[in-house]
C-alpha cells in the first residue's frame, strides 16, 4: 500500500505505528495474524482490529486479499529471497544479507515520480539547504560535497538551538530544503518544515519511516530502510538514495557539472606545487 494513501486518514499515533510496520514488512504481512502484529508493536488487539476499517477495509482478511491483488514480485524481492539462503557463518555474510534486505525494502517503496520531483527541484533551486542531524551528518556532508562540485549553491544548516532561527531568515520560495528525518520528527525538523511550507519552499525528506508526521509536512518523501528501532541502524540504503540523487542531478546537468569539474582540474594543476595532493 502506497504511504500516500495513509495521508488522507486521520491516524492516531498507534495507527501510524501499525501503518508503518505493515508497509515495511511488505508481503510478509500475509503470514501474520492480528495478534502477532499487536504483540510485535505492544499495541492492543482491539486497536489493530479497528485499524483495517480506518484505512478502508472490512477487516484484516480483506486487507490481505487486496494486498495479494496488488503485490508485485520484483527482482529485488527475488534477490532478497536468494540471500536469505546464504549460510551466514561470518559477520561479512550477515552484513551482506542485512544490506540486501535494506536495499530490497527501499526499492519496494521506490516511487519514480517522487524521485524525479526531488531531482528537478534540486536542479532548479537557488540555494539547497541541508539539515542532517546526528548520524545523518555524514550523508549531508556527502551530498553537500558532491553537489558543490557541480556548481550548486549549498548551505548546511546548524543541528539545533537558536542558530536555526538565523538560518530561517535566508529561506525563500526559490530554495529547496533537503532533510534527513530518521526515527521521528524532532522539534527542529518541525520548525524548519513548517517555515519552509509557509514560504512555499520545496522540502525533501529522506526518512526510514514509511508512515509518519513527515508525510504531512514535507513535499517529497524518499524512504530508505535502516532497520527497526531495536536493530542496528544501517546507512547502506540512505547512502544509496543520496548517491542516486547525485548521479541523477549530474546526468541532468551534465554540461554544467563537467565544466565545473574541468575548472577544478585546472585549478589543481595551477597550484599543485603549493598544495600537492
Amino acid at each position: 500500500m502506497h504511504p500516500k494513501l495513509f495521508e488522507e486518514q486521520a491516524l492516531t499515533p498507534n495507527e501510524k505505528t501499525i501503518a508503518d510496520y505493515i508497509t515495511k514488512i511488505g508481503m510478509d504481512v500475509l503470514t501474520y495474524t492480528e495478534d502477532e502484529i499487536a504483540k510485535s508493536l505492544q499495541i492492543s488487539n482491539a486497536t489493530v482490529s479497528r485499524f483495517w476499517r480506518k484505512i478502508g477495509f472490512k477487516n484484516f482478511k480483506d486487507y490481505k486479499n487486496n494486498f495479494k491483488e496488488t503485490m508485485d514480485i520484483t527482482p529485488a524481492n527475488k534477490l532478497g529471497n536468494m540471500m536469505e539462503q546464504v549460510n551466514s557463518s561470518t559477520i561479512h555474510a550477515q552484513m551482506m544479507t542485512m544490506s540486501v534486505q535494506h536495499l530490497e525494502l527501499t526499492l519496494a517503496q521506490y516511487h519514480a515520480e517522487d524521485f524525479q520531483k526531488a531531482v528537478k527541484s534540486i536542479i532548479k533551486a537557488k540555494t539547497i539547504f541541508i539539515y542532517s542531524p546526528g548520524p545523518s551528518e555524514g550523508l549531508g556532508n556527502l551530498l553537500n560535497y558532491r553537489l558543490s562540485r557541480f556548481g550548486f549553491n549549498m548551505k548546511v544548516l546548524p543541528k539545533s538551538g537558536h542558530e536555526i532561527y538565523e538560518s530561517l531568515l535566508h529561506f525563500s520560495s526559490d530554495d529547496v530544503l533537503v532533510m534527513f528525518g530518521f526515527v521521528k520528527l524532532h522539534p527542529e525538523s518541525r520548525v524548519l518544515l513548517q517555515h519552509a511550507k509557509k514560504l512555499g519552499m520545496t522540502t525533501i525528506v529522506i526518512t526510514d519511516s514509511i508512515v509518519s508526521d513527515f508525510n504531512m509536512l514535507a513535499d517529497i518523501i524518499l524512504f530508505a530502510s535502516r532497520g527497526e528501532l531495536w536493530e542496528f541502524h544501517s546507512m547502506i540504503a540512505p547512502t544509496f538514495i543520496i548517491e542516486s540523487i547525485i548521479i541523477a542531478v549530474g546526468k541532468e546537468t551534465a554540461e554544467q557539472s563537467m565544466l565545473k569539474l574541468e575548472m577544478l582540474d585546472t585549478i589543481r594543476k595551477e597550484y599543485k606545487d603549493l598544495l600537492p595532493r
